[in-house]
């Protein structure tokens, strides 16, 4: 054994450890007060990468939820719309039906005419004013797979004309027959659309309870990865506070025993 004081060999190990203890007690600390086990590259480069990937796909698909959310909504919309359409059918069915009778007569078909006619105008202008008048092209983006990602389809527009009853008259007994059947044939057409609705919203309510899912398990993935195990971290803050104290008393005690040197040069 040798004595020096030139170079304190135990001085400088209690120094290097310290050194290590004070990196992971700034490590511990780190994580606790932002929550992540990877804070930089350096912590975890190959997990980060993972991480970012799954945070990406997490992103698209929370986006893609809002868009088919947004899509039924227009769906719901035009369906309300459609049912409005399907009621003013009814209602003209009934106007029909009445003037069909021989014992209605020629002045109460004129007024029944007359509201047949503003029912079919009303028709028009609610379909029109809904954007259901024409054929539209639906088509939403839930999922993150962009080949597979789209929810679409094609709702046939609505209007008196594209119904079949546009020239239906009810102004006598006859026309008025000829109009019940147009209106039941145009109530079949209007289901077709209604249909297309529905199945495009239950197609867009399954997309959006997969693409729910998918976002928990990927956010969970990530989780799993970038956050900071609270309980561990905590338990490392502890030992690497005792190995901070315990490196001062040994940094203390290696430099009295180089002090302690000195007593034989007395």
């Amino acid at each position: 054994m040798s004595f020096s004081v030139v170079t304190n060999i135990a001085s400088l190990n209690a120094q290097a450890n310290m050194a290590r203890t004070e990196f992971g007690l700034s490590s511990a600390l780190n994580r606790l007060s932002t929550g992540l086990r990877i804070n930089s590259s350096g912590d975890d480069a190959a997990g980060l990468v993972v991480a970012n990937m799954h945070r990406s796909d997490a992103t698209v698909l929370s986006q893609g939820i809002r868009n088919a959310n947004d899509g039924l909504s227009a769906l719901q919309i035009m369906d309300s719309a459609l049912d409005n359409v399907s009621q003013i059918l009814d209602r003209m069915a009934t106007l029909a039906a009445q003037s069909a009778s021989t014992v209605t007569s020629d002045s109460s078909r004129t007024i029944l005419q007359a509201e047949f006619s503003a029912l079919r105008t009303e028709l028009d202008r609610q379909t029109a004013v809904a954007g259901v008048d024409s054929a539209y092209s639906y088509a939403v983006f839930v999922s993150n797979d962009g080949a597979d990602g789209e929810v679409s389809g094609t709702v046939t527009g609505v209007t008196s004309t594209s119904l079949g009853i546009n020239l239906s008259t009810i102004a006598a007994q006859a026309d008025a027959e000829t109009a019940v059947a147009a209106i039941a044939t145009a109530v079949g057409t209007l289901g077709t659309s209604q249909g297309q609705i529905g199945t495009l919203q239950n197609q867009t309510q399954f997309a959006i309870n997969l693409a729910q899912s998918q976002y928990t398990n990927t956010k969970a993935a990530e989780s799993r990865i970038r956050d900071a195990n609270v309980a561990e971290e905590a338990a490392n803050m502890t030992r690497y506070n005792i190995l901070t104290q315990s490196g001062v008393a040994a940094l203390a005690q290696a430099n009295n025993a180089s002090a302690s040197v000195l007593a034989l040069l007395r």
